[in-house]
């Protein structure tokens, strides 16, 4: 155990953070013991920060939250689990990397084993072959996440470092292929070609849980369409004209009056000509626009479940590269509809609606002028342009989106969940409540997890997607654009009668969704894993509640048939001063390492400890200025505390046994009965009895992942204990009234000052293992947390009140000599204190400590009515001569 130091001349911090992370690291003092009973571990699912540059102020705070439940589990005796992991794989990663290295992406090329990239990156992006990339993608996550534990280290985070992970790594690659080929064999997986969402820019399927709303200009275009029975026309207005050709139907609400008479009718496309019929669904609204709407396949969610209940037939016209197709669907067969499309061919969507507008104009079709709205447009929550919808072929995961009873077993699960706070469950059941189909996990990306799987090509070279070769789980984890399938040579990749791989990778939720069970060594280590998991808490963010959330039970669910953790503990955002939330694409974040070489490390965690549960919290330098002041008085505090104590010869583990106290055992030995002893004055008894309803409600509120409360009642003491009691007592410490008053007042000091050290121990970690080293053997972080029971039989049922009271009277005694502009240390002539009998009754004890305190040469208690009065004369100041 390391031996403590001597008491230094001068306590400062600088350099603290330095010196104990390197204490820390070369003592292993967090590393996880997997030795001890299951009954003892506490686990922790820590998120993986996503490895896409650096880390900024909103991580530090609710990675401190975490931090702050991590060393108080410890100091309540459990042997803590606290992995890191990095989230490396995925688009943040790929456009890091393209950007990095001005490189991008080409499956086509061919490997280049001496490839380096431009020094200089230039406004063209060189292509590469896939391999190259994914090099590339892991050559700059390892020196993303090294920083990454640089920052965390200084910031004091006891993670165990032994117990990291990459979403991107050997081991996370093989759980999240494992497990999705038991989602195969159970039939939870399954592939299918339907309308997709579709970023046009990255070229990838999205998942419901990526989509965002986003408010963009745009108009509604007036359009008649020719009946079919040659009596006048249909009018309808649409946002997308560009989607004309793609219109398979038009539809009203049943009810609607207007348009009784044209359900089952016909009506023509204006341009195209094309035969299409008027159809009924309740979802159209009779409010909206003309009352009537074109479905087209596809323009929004709502044409894919018309066309899928309406049974009608598809007319695609986008691209997966967001422009026009070349050709127009087979329904568009005139002469003069497919030379309107020809104008059409090729273009974006954006120069697409123009043309097309100019042709309706020129034709008729068009009524009036667009009329410009405002309204929202779906985006992948990291994209730049409004997604489309095409039809392609992905995986799923069944979530309970199109099964109703797995729906209610997962809404059961977050019923079973402990959440912090409490009304977070509310977002979790929402979420569950509106899935409207199931989870969507294949991604036409590069740098992920590849599906393990390849499919036989027939006599024409077409693949069977019905009749996949999985990957044998012994192999895990696999390639299959490199690896060879069993039973086939790696010539028979591409010709027919031979094979394929799967060239998709999966959705990065698919892995993080499985982060339990990565950290946790579900595959490699089952020791381990029978240890930790299921897991005590997931730590996380509000908004992703409906992703990483979500999908991690969905995964735990299915395997395990159990919740993968029993609490989540939900933090806040951190908001701007214009209250906005601080993200990287809003431009508005603030990078930590700044902050933390300014104002500490325990400075900044103050200021994110200070944050409630769940709640947002504004980014304010002024809270963790405050921090820094609260870390040098501890420091200063301490010094003079201890000073105080070292005529029992404290440091040598004097002071009536007050040691056992110190170095957190429990008391009831000899030494500790020794120490109750000598803590024999009332004031400060009700000292130890005030402390240790600070430590009940300390301990309830962590208990109950409030740490906030814990710091914000801990600190309210502290400033009790400095500014009222340590000066009440000094002059008895020093042996102003004998040997008993100055043994009781050093004993009180030193329990005092263990348990507060302890207290804060898990906020301001690094001031805490500073002062605690003076005085005391080994880490404080491996103390025992202080016990209000044994505070409380060291203060022998001493009114807690009476610290209150005392502290009243000695504050209007200082009152009174700021107003007269003298010295505290000045002289009361007199003081006369009218209170209710009770409130004499505990004032008297304690008056010899008052009248010392505040310097009172005649201290009068009077019996009287109603609120404390305390009259004060002071000494006459000499006149001048």
């Amino acid at each position: 155990m390391r031996p403590a130091r001597a008491i230094p001349a001068k306590p400062s911090l600088d350099g603290v953070e330095e010196r104990w992370s390197t204490v820390w690291r070369d003592e292993q003092t967090y590393r996880f013991d997997r030795t001890v009973d299951r009954e003892r571990v506490y686990s922790i699912d820590t998120p993986p920060p996503t490895v896409s540059g650096s880390l900024h102020v909103g991580h530090v705070f609710s990675y401190t939250h975490t931090d702050l439940i991590a060393r108080y589990q410890r100091m309540r005796g459990r042997e803590v689990f606290y992995p890191m992991g990095f989230d490396d794989n995925g688009l943040p990663t790929e456009r890091r990397v393209q950007n990095y290295y001005g490189v991008r992406c080409d499956p086509s090329v061919p490997y280049d084993p001496e490839f380096v990239p431009p020094a200089k990156p230039g406004k063209d992006q060189v292509p590469i072959s896939r391999r190259n990339f994914v090099e590339l993608c892991e050559k700059l996550t390892i020196e993303d996440e090294k920083g990454f534990e640089d920052l965390w280290r200084r910031l004091g985070l006891s993670v165990d470092w032994t117990h990291t992970y990459a979403t991107i790594d050997a081991r996370s690659r093989a759980v999240a292929q494992r497990a999705f080929l038991h989602n195969l064999a159970r039939g939870n997986a399954y592939l299918s070609e339907a309308p997709t969402l579709w970023d046009v820019t990255f070229r990838t399927a999205v998942a419901q849980a990526e989509l965002e709303d986003r408010e963009r200009p745009g108009a509604y275009h007036t359009l008649g369409f020719a009946k079919s029975s040659g009596d006048g026309e249909v009018i309808i207005e649409t946002t997308r004209p560009e989607l004309l050709a793609a219109c398979v139907a038009l539809v009203a609400h049943p009810e609607d009056a207007r348009y009784q008479a044209l359900f089952g009718k016909t009506v023509r496309t204006p341009l195209f000509g094309v035969e299409v019929p008027v159809v009924a669904h309740r979802l159209a609204d009779p409010e909206k626009g003309s009352g009537i709407a074109m479905i087209c396949t596809f323009g929004d969610l709502t044409d894919v479940i018309w066309w899928r209940e309406l049974n009608l037939p598809a007319r695609a016209v986008i691209g997966r590269d967001g422009r026009l197709l070349a050709d127009p669907p087979a329904a568009v067969d005139s002469a003069a509809g497919r030379a309107a499309y020809a104008e059409l061919a090729g273009k974006t969507v954006h120069a697409a609606k123009t043309r097309i507008v100019e042709l309706l104009q020129e034709s008729g079709a068009l009524k009036g002028e667009p009329r410009p709205i405002s309204h929202p447009v779906k985006f992948y929550e990291k994209g730049d342009r409004p997604l489309e919808i095409v039809s392609t072929r992905q995986w799923y995961l069944r979530n309970g989106g199109r099964d109703e009873e797995l729906r209610a077993a997962l809404r059961a699960r977050g019923g079973q969940l402990n959440w912090h706070p409490p009304h977070m469950r509310v977002r979790y059941e929402n979420w569950v409540d509106g899935l409207n189909g199931d989870w969507l996990v294949s991604r036409q990306r590069f740098f992920g997890v590849p599906f393990p799987l390849w499919y036989p090509l027939d006599a024409d070279g077409e693949p069977r997607y019905d009749a996949p070769i999985v990957a044998a789980e012994a192999t895990l984890p696999v390639d299959p654009s490199t690896d060879i399938p069993p039973g086939y040579t790696a010539e028979q990749r591409g010709v027919p009668g031979g094979f394929e791989g799967d060239p998709d990778v999966m959705d990065t939720w698919a892995t993080s969704s499985l982060t339990p069970q990565i950290a946790a060594g579900w595959i490699d280590d089952p020791d381990l894993f029978a240890k930790v998991f299921p897991m005590n808490l997931r730590p996380q963010a509000h908004e992703i509640i409906r992703t990483w959330l979500f999908s991690t039970v969905v995964r735990s669910h299915e395997e395990h048939d159990c919740l993968p953790w029993s609490d989540a503990a939900i933090s806040g955002w951190i908001l701007d001063p214009d209250r906005k939330k601080m993200s990287k694409s809003k431009g508005n974040v603030v990078t930590p390492m700044g902050l933390l070489e300014e104002h500490g490390s325990d400075a900044v965690r103050y200021w994110a400890a200070s944050g409630r549960p769940g709640t947002d919290t504004a980014f304010d330098v002024g809270q963790m200025k405050i921090g820094r002041r609260l870390a040098i008085k501890i420091l200063n505090a301490s010094r003079f505390a201890l000073g105080i104590a070292a005529g029992a010869d404290l440091a040598a583990g004097g002071a009536a046994g007050a040691d056992a106290v110190f170095a957190g055992h429990a008391l009831g030995d000899a030494a500790a009965e020794a120490t109750a002893a000598a803590v024999t004055e009332p004031l400060d008894r009700a000292l130890l009895a005030t402390l240790a309803d600070v430590v009940d409600q300390a301990t309830v509120a962590f208990d109950g992942y409030d740490y906030a409360r814990a710091l914000e009642v801990t600190e309210s003491f502290f400033w009790t204990f400095c500014d009222d009691y340590v000066e009440l007592v000094k002059g008895r410490a020093y042996g102003g009234s004998g040997e008993a008053g100055a043994a009781s007042a050093q004993a009180t000091l030193a329990v005092a000052l263990s348990t507060l050290l302890r207290l804060f121990a898990p906020c301001l970690p690094f001031v805490t293992e500073e002062v605690w080293s003076w005085w005391q053997a080994g880490s404080v972080h491996r103390a025992r947390w202080p016990q209000a029971p044994e505070l409380r039989k060291l203060a022998e049922s001493a009114p807690a009140r009476q610290l209150e009271v005392v502290g009243t009277v000695l504050s209007a005694v200082r009152r009174a000599k700021s107003e007269a502009k003298v010295s505290m240390k000045a002289e009361v002539a007199s003081s006369r204190v009218t209170a209710e009998p009770d409130v004499l009754a505990l004032l008297e004890p304690v008056a010899a400590d008052l009248r010392n305190a505040g310097s009172i040469a005649e201290l009068a208690l009077v019996a009287g009515t109603g609120e404390i009065a305390v009259a004060v004369d002071l000494v006459p100041k000499p006149a001048a001569v």
